[in-house]
């Protein structure tokens, strides 16, 4: 592509990240996002329900290790990172669901 337009990679690069950027604040406030010629995405309330609920599910196992004294601690510092990453996305999903479920009332 870069090759073709004649634009240097680093153009391209910041073009479509800025595109995904976009998208992704985008479905942050609004139900759907529709790109010409890729088509519509839409936020499955459903599917969001049930993976928030494994990974809580998944928060619970890795709370529990923590505890439990007999974690190495090496293991233990993968799964604090793993836990802080899982919390991001929880986070992420949540207020997101809590307005579904504001206007549903």
């Amino acid at each position: 592509m870069s090759t073709k337009m004649v634009i240097s990679e680093r153009v391209i690069n910041q073009v479509i990240t800025h595109q995904f950027d976009g998208v992704h604040d985008a479905l942050k406030t609004n139900n759907s996002v529709e790109l010409s010629g890729f088509g519509k995405f839409l936020f499955n309330k459903k599917k969001a329900k049930k993976h928030v609920s494994k990974l809580e599910d998944i928060k619970l196992g890795y709370e529990k290790m923590i505890a439990d004294e007999n974690t190495p601690e090496k293991k233990l510092n993968y799964i604090k990172s793993k836990l802080s990453r899982l919390n991001l996305t929880l986070m992420s999903l949540e207020p997101k669901l809590d307005d579904q479920d504001k206007g549903n009332i």
